[in-house]
């Protein structure tokens, strides 16, 4: 069996931009939601896919706001988006699918934990982690664990991340701690592009294995005054990058109390009908070919 994770803060995202909006009865804006739960549906219910897991970021913030001051946060989320996380997971947990809310980790973090425990059980074929999330590459394992865009239906391997960023997947961290990731909030080591950052960490790997000294550098296409201004930034910005790849490296250590069995889809439960009457389409639970008590 084949077990597909799927990044739930990013699917609502993806949807509050991507599908149309629409008003609750009540009056909330809930496009995102309705969007969400099409997509999942559509999931569920497609060939082959038996086990479904959904994190979510119940709300923004996470342990890593303690680490980094400057680390994402809910500031500047549309209201409108940020009220509809918590209807997200009350209509996905009504679709029968196990849903994770995290709190203190992230949607991230969840997922991590979730793949890194269930690929060593030995009847999952393979993990599919439905996103398009860089950060996540760094869970590709040997096309055991891979990511699937589903946008633009785009698997990606060991081999994909390495056609992608450059580096394999055990270096992912320490690429965006040098890169910075924009979206995250951490702005990464200045004078390191994604280039140079590709160059380097695919012959050393991590940050500690690249000399401090840059004429024993050994990197094909860095000039020797390159390598000196990259050794030099690196240095002064040393601490600071070491922190950001601990921003970007994603936790195994989640407590999940789902079993195996537990991400098995059995159908929704009845309570979805009353829920998407109070989000204002009776017509999707039109579309659930299985229902359970």
């Amino acid at each position: 069996m084949k077990i597909h994770l799927v990044d739930g803060t990013y699917e609502l995202f993806r949807n509050h931009f991507g599908a149309p909006p629409k008003k609750a009865p009540n009056g909330q804006e809930v496009g995102a939601t309705l969007g969400l739960l099409r997509s999942m549906l559509m999931l569920v219910t497609s060939p082959g896919i038996t086990h479904v897991g959904v994190a979510f970021d119940h709300v923004i913030e996470s342990f890593r706001n303690d680490l980094f001051t400057a680390y994402k946060t809910s500031e500047g989320v549309d209201p409108n988006l940020l009220a509809q996380f918590p209807l997200a997971e009350d209509v996905i947990s009504a679709l029968g699918v196990v849903v994770w809310p995290m709190v203190e980790f992230e949607a991230d973090d969840a997922l991590g934990t979730a793949a890194k425990r269930f690929s060593k059980n030995k009847s999952v074929e393979q993990i599919v982690i439905c996103s398009p999330d860089k950060d996540l590459a760094q869970l590709v394992s040997d096309g055991r664990i891979v990511c699937w865009d589903r946008r633009r239906d785009i698997i990606m391997d060991e081999a994909g991340v390495v056609e992608k960023f450059g580096v394999s997947p055990g270096s992912i961290a320490d690429w965006l701690a040098v890169v910075g990731d924009s979206a995250d909030g951490y702005p990464g080591v200045p004078g390191w592009g994604a280039k140079s950052a590709s160059a380097v960490l695919s012959h050393y790997k991590t940050l500690e294995s690249i000399p401090k000294d840059a004429t024993k550098w050994k990197v094909n296409g860095i000039s020797p005054g390159r390598a000196a201004s990259l050794v030099e930034s690196l240095a002064q910005h040393y601490n600071a990058a070491l922190l950001y790849r601990q921003l970007a490296t994603i936790r195994f250590d989640v407590p999940l109390d789902e079993k195996l069995n537990d991400l098995k889809w059995q159908g929704a439960y009845q309570r979805l009908k009353e829920v998407c009457l109070r989000l204002g389409d009776e017509k999707i639970p039109l579309r659930v070919p299985r229902w359970r008590d």
